[in-house]
């Protein structure tokens, strides 16, 4: 006699089918609540050093996701090897541990929710994180190092972010570094009509920010960025004056209010260049917010008589006293995170069970 191989429905009658494998999903990195800017910035990325950065780290997991802010550096492991502490320490060749944190599982995909719809960030609610977020996953999708797991909880994160604000109000108010930035140069100066502004950088924060001052009143923006074209753009479209990299020195003593929001690999206005500036034009000060990762306004200009020199680190204080609008939207967008959250996780235990159950048939009729 031939015996038939078992349906699944016989197979699971008589067998316990495996529990499915816990979310092999891992996050683990530092932020400006965790790391102050001095640290944040070992751990910039520079596009040119992202390829090698996402190699050594993919020897530790299937599958990788880098997203690298102004205000964080975080690395997202889906099956995982070994200790995703020591792969990020070994990332950057630096001693994090104090501040890093790490999540697994169900905390880490809640981690990535809660990250892309602005809920962890310096300014609660901001919008620039989704683009990133995004931008991050299509440059690990690029590289082959987004799959099946790392692809479902990105685009759940997406979808949060997305519900978050358009559901919670949580981003009605405008509220972000750069509008900190202003605001703080507005309480150091006061009106901003008659004051010149430079701004170091030509890309997205660089723009908001010069949104921002126009906004404030400032009449006279400078842009100075490495890709003079760049920084034409910038300036013909939101009405500023586009100055040459190699004319900075001489723009400084022009200016009171110096914004720098770009990335470079060494530091593009020193304290020679701030005591030189200000010795052309005795007793007006001038004010220097450097929100650039890291940094590029040499820490030392705040020893320089009439210099008052910020960082991002120092907005903070502005910042919190303009989201008190949003923390009654908390609650509600923490709850879009948990529904979410548990979404994903019912899809992961759904998917495992069929793969459990798939497996035990197959071994059945081995």
């Amino acid at each position: 006699m031939t015996l038939a191989c078992p349906t699944a429905q016989h197979l699971l009658a008589r067998r316990t089918v495996p529990q499915p494998a816990p979310l092999d999903f891992v996050v683990v990195g530092l932020n400006h609540q965790t790391a102050p800017v001095e640290v944040r910035e070992r751990v910039a990325v520079r596009p040119e050093e992202e390829g090698a950065l996402l190699g050594h780290l993919a020897r530790h997991a299937d599958e990788v996701l880098l997203l690298a802010t102004c205000n964080r550096t975080e690395v997202y492991l889906a099956g995982v090897h070994g200790d995703p502490l020591a792969a990020f320490e070994g990332a950057w060749g630096h001693a994090l541990l104090d501040h890093l944190y790490v999540y697994r599982g169900e905390a880490a995909v809640r981690h990535l929710y809660r990250v892309t719809a602005g809920l962890d960030s310096l300014v609660i609610g901001e919008t620039q994180i989704q683009g990133q977020v995004k931008r991050a996953w299509q440059s690990a999708r690029e590289r082959g190092l987004s799959g099946t797991l790392m692809n479902k909880v990105v685009q759940g994160a997406l979808a949060a972010g997305k519900r978050v604000r358009s559901h919670t109000g949580l981003s009605d108010k405008v509220v972000s570094v750069s509008s900190a930035a202003v605001e703080l140069a507005q309480a150091a100066l006061g009106e901003l009509s008659q004051r010149r502004a430079l701004i170091l950088g030509a890309g997205e924060t660089a723009e908001l920010t010069l949104t921002h001052l126009r906004a404030a009143g400032v009449q006279d923006v400078l842009v100075v960025n490495r890709t003079a074209e760049r920084a034409r753009a910038l300036a013909e479209k939101l009405g500023g004056r586009a100055c040459p990299a190699e004319e900075l020195s001489a723009a400084l003593p022009e200016v009171d209010v110096v914004i720098a929001s770009s990335a470079a690999p060494h530091y593009v206005v020193t304290a020679q260049n701030v005591r030189e500036a200000l010795a052309g034009r005795p007793g007006r000060a001038m004010f220097l917010i450097d929100i650039s990762v890291p940094r590029i306004l040499d820490p030392e200009i705040a020893s320089v008589p009439g210099a008052h020199l910020y960082n991002l680190d120092d907005l903070t204080a502005v910042v919190q006293r303009n989201m008190q609008s949003r923390r009654a939207a908390l609650p509600q967008a923490e709850a879009i995170i948990r529904e979410l959250g548990s979404d994903l996780s019912r899809w992961y235990l759904t998917r495992e069970t069929q793969l459990a159950r798939q497996a035990e048939l197959a071994l059945a009729c081995d």
